[in-house]
């Protein structure tokens, strides 16, 4: 399943309804993960047709961004596509708030290679191989492969910044999982990743690169790009990312997606939320290449 170049926001994007002025109007702050940046603002240019007297203003810049910002009480939503650490919440009930988690929609978490790769699929115990610390994949023919335009034969690992919680799902997910089996000693990543700050430029790099892997939420890939097939175990059957492998979770990297508040929404941001897991809401999160939280009939 292939998706559209998604453009991803770097700076608040707010609202102006027609008519009004922002003042007259209930502004509700969004900020947080890059995987979702998309999403929440498709949500929140359509919220005004919904209604007209609620701005949302959204931003991106990860997870961590997100949920400091929630926790210094500066935004009413924190998006993230990770579950609040434990120092988090321990920093937020310091600072007098309540985190409340709302899981919003899942995402299968893809890795990409260069269109020209040969290869197919990876399991877990390869991916930590080429993305962990101490993993003895640091060229293409350590696993078998010769990549047209890789004269280097150097396999550039592409990773996110570590303030991004698809950095810290990825970690946890795959590299864990392989340190576990002994394939690396532990569960990080290795030193020399090249790490960008969104998902947009995973993808701008890795196509640009055939000696190139990089992982990154399925609504970023584009018709330039190879979808790895992943599976947890060596010689066992993988699953490609799909919006349909993420709803049933046979996806192995398939993951939740949250929005936090602090304290249980009440009054506009409730009706946010409401209408967010509403069949209208859900509908535009499958509509951007996520997956929804329940079964949905969407045009």
């Amino acid at each position: 399943m292939k998706f559209g170049r998604i453009i991803t926001l770097s700076v608040i994007t707010t609202l102006a309804i027609s008519g009004q002025s922002l003042a007259a109007n209930k502004l509700i702050q969004n900020k947080g993960s890059d995987t979702l940046v998309n999403v929440a603002q498709a949500w929140a240019e359509e919220y005004p047709n919904v209604n007209p007297d609620v701005t949302v203003a959204v931003s991106g810049g990860g997870s961590g961004t997100g949920i400091a910002a929630m926790i210094n009480g500066t935004v009413d939503i924190a998006n993230a596509s990770r579950q609040m650490k434990k120092k988090e919440l321990k920093s937020a009930k310091d600072s007098g708030q309540n985190p409340v988690e709302h899981v919003v929609g899942y995402d299968a978490l893809a890795v990409f290679i260069h269109e020209n790769n040969p290869a197919n699929e990876f399991s877990f115990n390869q991916l930590g191989k080429i993305f962990g610390r101490g993993g003895d994949a640091t060229k293409w023919s350590d696993l078998g492969l010769t990549v047209p335009g890789c004269d280097s034969d150097k396999i550039v690992v592409v990773s996110r910044q570590n303030n991004s919680g698809t950095y810290a799902y990825f970690k946890k997910a795959v590299l864990k999982s392989a340190a576990r089996a002994g394939i690396i000693s532990k569960g990080s990543f290795r030193q020399g990743t090249l790490d960008m700050h969104g998902s947009k430029d995973v993808v701008d790099l890795v196509e640009k690169t055939p000696c190139a892997i990089g992982y990154s939420g399925l609504a970023y890939a584009t018709d330039h790009l190879k979808l790895a097939c992943i599976s947890k175990e060596d010689g066992a059957s993988c699953v490609s990312p799909s919006v349909a492998t993420a709803s049933d979770r046979s996806y192995p990297i398939a993951r939740p997606l949250f929005m936090y508040t602090n304290g249980e929404p009440q009054g506009a941001i409730k009706e946010y939320m409401d209408w967010i897991l509403s069949e209208a809401g859900q509908c535009i999160l499958v509509n951007k290449g996520y997956a929804p939280v329940r079964d949905v009939n969407c045009p």
